[in-house]
C-alpha cells in the first residue's frame, strides 16, 4: 500500500459573488493557519466564478475545517466544502503543437 500524502488543500464552492480573499482567510483561520487562498477566475472576463481553493497548515487543520465548515453560510451562501483532490500529472504529447505547421517539400 502506498504512503500517500495526506491532503491539506480544500476545494469551497457556492461562495458568493461578493466574497474576497478575507472573507475567506478569516473563517478558515478559526480552524488553523491558512497558507494559501487561490480565488477561481474566469480566464477571458476575470471574474469570480464562485470556487476557492484554501490550503491548511497540517491536514488535520484540513480535516477539522472541512467537516466544521461545510453547509456554513458565508454572507450570503451556503458554502461548500470539501478536500481537494491531488491534480493529476499531466503527460506531454508526442503530437507537435497545433500551431507549428510541417515545412511543405520543395517544388520541383
Amino acid at each position: 500500500m502506498k504512503n500517500t500524502p495526506k491532503p491539506r488543500e480544500l476545494f469551497v464552492t457556492e461562495i458568493s459573488y461578493d466574497a474576497e480573499e478575507e472573507d475567506l482567510r478569516k473563517l478558515f483561520t478559526l480552524f488553523g493557519s491558512v497558507s494559501s487562498i487561490h480565488m477561481v477566475k474566469d480566464n477571458k472576463s476575470g471574474k469570480f466564478k464562485g470556487a476557492a481553493f484554501v490550503r491548511m497548515g497540517s491536514p488535520a487543520q484540513a480535516k477539522d475545517a472541512c467537516n466544521a465548515l461545510d453547509g456554513t453560510y458565508l454572507i450570503d451562501r451556503c458554502i461548500s466544502v470539501t478536500l481537494a483532490k491531488p491534480q493529476k500529472p499531466t503527460v506531454p504529447s508526442k503530437r507537435p503543437p497545433a500551431n507549428k505547421t510541417r515545412p511543405r517539400p520543395a517544388k520541383k
